[in-house]
């Protein structure tokens, strides 16, 4: 929604016709004078607060081979920041009451024998643990890796708390797989699915294309089918980044989707 303040938030949730919202939560740390009291507000207008997200620092999408270097836990430059604002974004889901907080893991290497394997795991224990104190479950975002390799890591992580956020679009925008298949593949660590949608470039290495909501290749049908028997509390929270109307574009994924549920 790229909102300056809580006021143009809530202005553009409701012009698509939303009372619930995932809300980045690094803003309520970086610019506690403009978000401090975001919850309040959303309270007062009748919004909830579906999950949060984590958006490590030092992240750069130019380019998939430069997101892979620079994406979520992975970079030993960013990590000790990242840390940081791991305890910071954990304390203040906890007073906002949230229960469920996604972000990137970074690209997990493929190779067990890879050092760098290990050495992601042990940081996302660390970040579990974290949040876990607050009571709060992580949920890694697919797409960075194939459904078979983030399932490993979550196997190897040992962490309940730990799941996934399901992105279909991210599957096809990073050339990671198929998004059903990866879907049934993860299912059973589910814990939130992104909806949003996009056409794969079809090169290794080269971005697809992020569309609205059924205008792309994501099966929608079959997908929401497999959604449906997911447990309750498990929610499809409608994500756009791209594009300039994107209001517009969440109400009308909102229409696409929900006679589907």
């Amino acid at each position: 929604m790229r909102p300056s303040d809580p006021a143009q938030l809530i202005e553009r949730l409701q012009a698509a016709g939303m009372d619930r919202v995932q809300l980045a939560l690094v803003p309520l740390l970086d610019s506690p004078a403009v978000w401090g009291d975001v919850g309040e507000r959303l309270r007062a207008a009748g919004i909830a607060i579906q999950s949060g997200m984590l958006a490590p620092r030092g992240e750069d999408y130019a380019s998939i081979p430069r997101i892979r270097e620079t994406g979520g836990v992975r970079p030993d430059a960013t990590w000790p920041d990242n840390l940081k604002l791991a305890m910071g974004v954990a304390r203040a889901a906890a007073t906002l009451g949230i229960r469920l907080v996604t972000l990137h893991a970074g690209f997990i290497p493929h190779d067990r024998a890879d050092p760098l394997w290990g050495r992601m795991i042990d940081r996302l224990r660390t970040v579990i643990d974290l949040f876990a104190e607050e009571a709060i479950d992580i949920a890694f975002e697919s797409g960075q890796e194939s459904a078979a390799c983030l399932i490993e890591a979550l196997r190897a992580l040992e962490r309940p708390r730990a799941g996934v956020n399901f992105d279909p679009a991210n599957m096809l925008l990073y050339g990671a797989g198929d998004p059903l298949e990866g879907f049934r593949a993860m299912k059973p660590w589910v814990r939130q699915m992104h909806a949003k949608d996009a056409t794969p470039s079809g090169q290794p290495d080269v971005w697809g294309r992020e569309t609205p909501v059924g205008v792309g290749a994501v099966p929608w049908k079959p997908l929401m089918a497999e959604v449906a028997t997911l447990p309750d509390g498990v929610a499809v929270v409608i994500e756009r980044e791209g594009g300039e109307c994107r209001v517009q574009e969440v109400a009308s994924a909102r229409a696409f989707l929900q006679p589907m549920l």
